[in-house]
């Protein structure tokens, strides 16, 4: 043998994941380094689901160790990843069944942010992670129809309520308990909150890596129950570069830092629009609004969408564009957004809560 492990993680320090921008021994993803002879063998664990590059990693870190270790005749690497829950608020009890939470939300209606989050989770589980998605819209709920699920949730053992599923996705909606899509929520301030919290701590969520939570438009009763109640790892700010969508926006990212919850990032729908009969590109609402926000709050610009009635159609037919057409520019779109939301969130502080024994005072 004429290299060693350390010759091997030498090697690999040079070389930089592209989607944490880190090298793998300092980013941790090197595990189980074998050497037999000449042949050398390990694992790369990373910390976000990324399924659809699996290969292309492995590829990348056999030719890397071939190149630098002249003596090495077989090159055996396999690629996983494995999701890990992460801190959330102090003194907010965790939810059975899922790991991290994910809120998305916008500080107006109509910019896109059910949308969003629907192809936001959709994304996360093509790249092969456990998703569910909590419709916590009370007096809108919009997944049902862009899930393409209709019918009731039942209940196993007459405590908790099962999920509904489709596309791979777990989903929970005041939505599926009310008849008609035309009945109105007449409900006052607290009876939405108690609803939103039954719904997240009712269902029985089965071992969900990320739970998507499609907020209400603004800062109400919803999301500060949200902030004082439900152990949120991160949220997603959706707006349109729309001074007046910015504006609101801003308000909602600085409700969230008040509260103690991690901004992940933001993502900018109706970027741009290109005429489908000539091709002609027009900001129709502006542009560089996101990015400036991004810039002011020192976060991430997550990605810009476009105003495309594609997006609408598929949405609206239950078949949202990361199902409808997942090799389409738009699907890619939206699968880099939640590459990127994953890697930040596998970049927070991880939640060591499970690994201390609870402590009972008694007297005797």
């Amino acid at each position: 043998m004429s290299f060693t492990e350390a010759d091997v993680k030498n090697a690999l320090m040079q070389l930089i994941d592209p989607n944490t921008h880190k090298d793998f021994v300092s980013g941790k993803s090197v595990k189980n380094i074998k050497i037999t002879g000449n042949d050398v063998s390990l694992d790369i664990l990373l910390g976000y689901p990324a399924q659809c590059v699996w290969e292309d990693i492995r590829m990348m870190v056999v030719a890397d160790l071939q190149a630098a270790l002249p003596d090495v005749e077989k090159v055996s690497v396999n690629v996983s990843s494995k999701v890990i829950p992460h801190a959330v608020q102090r003194g907010v009890e965790l939810v059975a069944g899922v790991k991290n939470i994910i809120a998305v939300a916008s500080g107006k209606g109509g910019v896109g942010k059910s949308t969003t989050a629907v192809n936001l989770a959709l994304a996360l589980a093509a790249e092969g992670a456990r998703v569910g998605i909590l419709d916590a819209d009370i007096y809108g709920p919009s997944q049902p129809t862009m899930l393409g699920i209709t019918g009731q949730p039942k209940s196993r053992d007459g405590k908790s309520i099962e999920p509904m599923s489709n596309h791979g996705l777990q989903s929970m909606s005041i939505g599926y308990m009310i008849q008609g899509d035309d009945a109105p929520m007449i409900w006052r301030g607290p009876m939405v909150t108690q609803a939103l919290d039954q719904l997240l701590r009712q269902t029985h969520w089965d071992n969900l890596d990320y739970l998507v939570v499609d907020l209400p438009p603004g800062t109400g009763d919803i999301q500060l129950t949200l902030a004082q109640k439900v152990p949120v790892t991160g949220a997603v700010i959706v707006t349109t570069p729309q001074d007046i969508a910015l504006l609101d926006a801003r308000k909602g990212l600085k409700m969230f830092e008040k509260v103690g919850i991690k901004i992940v990032g933001i993502v900018e729908n109706m970027s741009t629009h290109i005429c489908s009969n000539c091709g002609h590109e027009e900001h129709i609402f502006g542009s560089g609004g996101g990015a400036k926000m991004c810039a002011d709050y020192n976060t991430e610009f997550l990605g810009g969408l476009p105003l495309d009635i594609r997006i609408r159609e598929q949405a609206d037919s239950g078949k949202p564009t990361v199902i409808a057409d997942p090799d389409g520019n738009i699907a890619k779109v939206y699968k880099q957004i939640a590459r990127r939301v994953a890697v930040k969130i596998a970049e927070m502080a991880q939640d060591h809560s499970a690994v201390f024994p609870k402590i009972v005072v008694q007297n005797t």
